[in-house]
């Protein structure tokens, strides 16, 4: 019962204030103060301008708005109560941080810490299970990073629980997950589920407390984003996890020692995300900036592996994007790298106008799969990545016809057909 109800509460919404009203200032004020108090570890320099900054211009419903979408609230809260002060607090009450306001953060802050203590002790509890099945699988983002980056479960929202397994232990974890009440949010058949095992990458499975809250991924990305983790030296069977199984570290959540990805593949890792996204919140870049504050990072290895996998141009833009939105500070290495592509620069300077602007994408449009291919350094992964764009059949081709498995080639033909539907039609 307690369980459920941390589950459902969601971050509470700001009440009507008795502030005057501020909708005609500029937004970038409110994004300006949000990317300051965005991370775990704020330098003088960020704190003085918090300290500092005029509270009673900010129309407090946008920001509170813009935190949450950007999955930033628990640590603008945080931040926020311990630099920002209260109006009682400062030399001039005017442009100290409201007591409504303050109330309404530690309320936020609180209501994230519950949920995540919950999904730590959730976390805990399947990893038991994995355990005693024998079912290899790595939990990464959610509690996990939130401990191991930011130490404060509270600090890092998430919404469910993530777990990197093998193919080839995908059933044996999907029972396990039943054994402790989850099932998957979909039923597919034996036939689909295969297939999907062949060109997909996760599953999300639902429990008593809600929906989609674990996800087994069998790879970082969809196969037809052609970026594979088998060419970044790891030369086993299994072409897109074990490597991450056989480096990874661990850590303490839920209190249970459980694995971790190493710091080099949890960069790897958390940069790839972003890029699948195109680095459009916040938090993404939290974590990246908070990542390459480890100081164990082997970046010889780091920047090695980036080669292989022909990502070092989604690495350096990230890295870019660290330092030009949350203004942070880069190691020397990563500095290098991120001048070293002209087309970084460019890239970043686009990506970071979109994520102030709040633009989104249609990840399923032309000009999402533009932008895909331009991050792409080499050549051969842009053919590679059109070809497997092409070729690849997505949840939305089967879920359009259901064939028998013998013809399931023939769902590349209505791929192709669906792409040339909707590229003319945004070409209308």
């Amino acid at each position: 019962m307690v369980a459920k109800s941390a589950m459902t509460m969601r971050i509470p919404a700001l009440v009507p204030l008795p502030l005057p009203s501020t909708s005609g200032l500029r937004r970038e004020d409110e994004f300006e103060l949000l990317r300051l108090l965005a991370g775990a570890t704020l330098s003088p320099e960020r704190v003085e301008r918090i300290v500092n900054w005029d509270f009673g211009t900010l129309d407090w419903n946008e920001f509170i708005r813009l935190a949450e979408h950007h999955g930033v609230l628990p640590l603008a809260a945080s931040n926020l109560i311990k630099h920002g002060f209260t109006e009682s607090g400062r030399v001039d009450p005017g442009r100290g941080l409201p007591l409504e306001i303050e109330r309404s953060l530690r309320s936020a802050y609180e209501a994230n810490l519950r949920r995540g203590l919950w999904f730590s002790a959730e976390l805990a509890r399947i990893m038991q299970h994995f355990d005693r099945r024998q079912v290899r699988a790595l939990p990464y983002k959610g509690p996990v990073l939130a401990q191991s980056l930011y130490r404060d479960v509270a600090l890092r929202s998430f919404s469910d629980l993530d777990f990197l397994i093998s193919p080839r232990d995908f059933e044996r974890a999907k029972q396990a997950l039943a054994e402790v009440g989850y099932r998957p949010d979909v039923e597919l058949t034996p036939a689909i589920e295969r297939l999907w095992l062949r060109v997909g990458y996760e599953r999300s499975f639902d429990g008593a407390a809600g929906k989609n809250l674990v996800e087994l991924q069998w790879a970082v990305l969809p196969y037809f984003y052609a970026v594979d983790l088998h060419r970044a030296g790891v030369r086993t069977e299994d072409m897109r996890i074990e490597g991450l199984l056989q480096r990874a570290g661990r850590t303490l959540v839920g209190g249970r020692e459980v694995p971790c990805l190493s710091p080099e593949d949890s960069l790897l890792v958390l940069c790839l995300h972003a890029a699948k996204h195109l680095w459009t919140r916040l938090i993404w870049l939290c974590d990246i900036a908070e990542t390459v504050r480890l100081p164990t990072i082997d970046y010889a290895l780091l920047f090695s592996r980036a080669q292989k996998l022909g990502i070092t141009r989604i690495m350096a833009i990230s890295f870019w994007l660290v330092k030009n939105v949350l203004h942070g500070e880069l190691p020397a290495p990563v500095t290098v790298m991120t001048a070293a592509d002209p087309q970084v620069a460019v890239l970043g300077k686009e990506f970071a106008q979109r994520l102030e602007r709040g633009a989104a994408y249609d990840f399923e449009s032309t000009e999402y799969f533009r932008l895909i291919m331009k991050l792409r350094e080499r050549r051969s992964d842009r053919w590679r990545y059109l070809w497997r764009l092409v070729w690849t059949p997505g949840a939305g081709d089967v879920a359009a016809v259901r064939l028998p498995e013998t013809l399931f080639p023939l769902y590349r033909i209505l791929r192709i057909g669906r792409l040339t539907q909707r590229f003319i039609w945004s070409r209308l």
